[in-house]
């Protein structure tokens, strides 16, 4: 990174680093609707990823005028573009899944401080008073009309287990029902915390919980890795502490037994009630949810765990952090982890080989993924395959997997696809991997899309191997320029 530059520790100070960089962020004080409106602005501005054209990936924005929630502002789009998350994360775009395939190796334990070293109990909003309403004190926009309703989307979950004390921290759908509850959407088999509270409730008992909203990025991206690389008992929040390389701060709840980001703008405090369930979008009746990272809008799922809320704790003049679930923060919040995973996966196994990953935005970041593979001796022939097998295993939700060759950049969509047009045969390329369990959120995984498929959540994984045959590397040389230094001639153009 160039230059002197705030040190990013929470939200705030992530505003202050994007705004030392042109172009990263704007702010506006026209007012908006949070009902649709707000993300309907955004959808032009900077979403991108699989959000419905036209989008385009743009800087992150703020705003300071929320309809019906006065004193309020909303940022949306922090990690909306793998550029802007590598300033944050202090390091080049290219290397951000290096960065925390180390921090997962060099984790540090987040440590507790005292509540009056928390500025997210600055102010606080207990249950029990008459007057109380989350969905007044905390401005979770509505993406769409659709919609069940107001939705909490990156919010940092915190629970324990019960047995044995580990924690845990993940991101879930969380949608306001009343002016004490949320319903918490869990993806089947996939988040720790469901093992926790499925633990507390076969015993009848409440699992405290607490989500904090707009904290530091390095937590956003920890918090997103999955098993195998993150199984159970491991607590994310070290990665985090990995990528600062320093420990997270935690804070002891007010009304629960658990513990909060110190730091956070917002934490609600709550707990899972125990056999208690709420249809979706029982406030609406639409059928769906909200959008969700496939670039469609999920359905409203009939039966969820309800978190009956205790507290509303925030800083003085809080910032709520929001994203559009389609968008490229989905990419690269779900997409960075992923990469870090298939990186340690493979390097295990053939040291050296993998040069790079990228977890491609057209895919969510979760469902495809371009290997850069580097064949160094005849016997690597065949171990590209390999390689993509063993990413398959590292991230279960992978559908798609394009291998290239060291000399194609990963990252441009344009490269890529040149090598599978002139370094693929269909016939002979292609590797199908029938019947395997993905993730439940894509449409075409269903037997009546496909009638090999034995069930709801399976696919026809996928394997296109765009490398060249050892023995033929000679033959696809790729065109050599003269190496210069283009400042010289066009300064203006590269020193911006």
């Amino acid at each position: 990174m160039k230059g002197t530059q705030t040190e990013v520790t929470d939200l705030r100070s992530a505003l202050e680093r994007l705004k030392e960089t042109p172009g990263q962020l704007i702010e506006t004080n026209v007012p908006v609707d949070p009902h649709g409106e707000l993300s309907g602005v955004y959808r032009h501005v900077g979403a991108g990823g699989t959000v419905k054209r036209p989008t385009q990936i743009g800087p992150a924005m703020i705003f300071n005028d929320i309809k019906g929630h006065p004193g309020a502002r909303v940022v949306n789009g922090l990690l909306a573009s793998r550029e802007r998350v590598g300033m944050l994360l202090d390091t080049d775009p290219e290397r951000l899944g290096h960065l925390l395939n180390e921090s997962v190796k060099n984790p540090i334990e987040p440590v507790t401080v005292p509540n009056h070293q928390a500025p997210a109990q600055e102010v606080v909003h207990r249950a029990d008073d008459p007057d109380f309403d989350i969905r007044k004190l905390v401005p979770a926009p509505t993406n769409t009309e659709e919609d069940a309703g107001p939705y909490i989307t990156i919010g940092m979950c915190y629970a324990s287990d019960s047995e044995t004390g580990e924690s845990d921290m993940t991101i879930h759908r969380l949608c306001l029902q009343s002016k004490d509850e949320m319903s918490m959407y869990f993806v089947p088999g996939a988040r720790h915390l469901d093992v926790f509270r499925k633990k507390a409730e076969a015993v009848g008992e409440a699992l405290p919980i607490s989500i904090s909203i707009g904290v530091d990025p390095a937590v956003e991206i920890a918090t997103s890795f999955e098993p195998p690389t993150t199984p159970l008992g491991f607590n994310e929040l070290e990665i985090a502490g990995g990528i600062r390389k320093k420990a997270v701060e935690l804070t002891d709840c007010l009304t629960i037994n658990e513990k909060a980001i110190a730091n956070a703008e917002y934490v609600i405090e709550g707990e899972l009630i125990p056999n208690k369930r709420v249809r979706e979008d029982q406030n609406t009746n639409t059928g769906k949810a909200m959008p969700e990272f496939p670039g469609y809008t999920g359905p409203a799922v009939k039966e969820l765990p309800v978190i009956k809320v205790k507290a509303v704790t925030h800083r003085k003049n809080p910032i709520m952090q929001t994203v559009i679930g389609p968008s490229e923060e989905h990419v690269t919040m779900a997409g960075i982890p992923t990469e870090a995973s298939i990186m340690q996966m493979i390097d295990k196994a053939m040291p050296g080989r993998l040069l790079n990953v990228y977890a491609h935005s057209s895919g969510g970041g979760k469902y495809m993924a371009v290997l850069q593979f580097k064949k160094t001796q005849v016997s690597d022939e065949g171990k590209q395959r390999q390689a993509a097998l063993l990413a398959f295993s590292a991230f279960s939700e992978l559908k798609h997997i394009y291998i290239v060759d060291e000399d194609v950049d990963p990252f441009d969509s344009n490269d890529v696809l040149w090598s599978m047009n002139t370094r693929f045969q269909g016939d002979v390329d292609t590797i199908f991997l029938p019947n395997v369990r993905c993730h439940p959120l894509d449409p075409s995984q269903s037997p009546e899309y496909n009638p090999q498929l034995s069930g709801k959540g399976l696919s026809c994984k996928t394997i296109f191997d765009c490398t060249v045959p050892y023995h033929m590397k000679e033959e696809f040389k790729r065109a050599e320029f003269t190496e210069v230094d283009p400042t010289k001639w066009v300064p203006d153009l590269y020193n911006k």
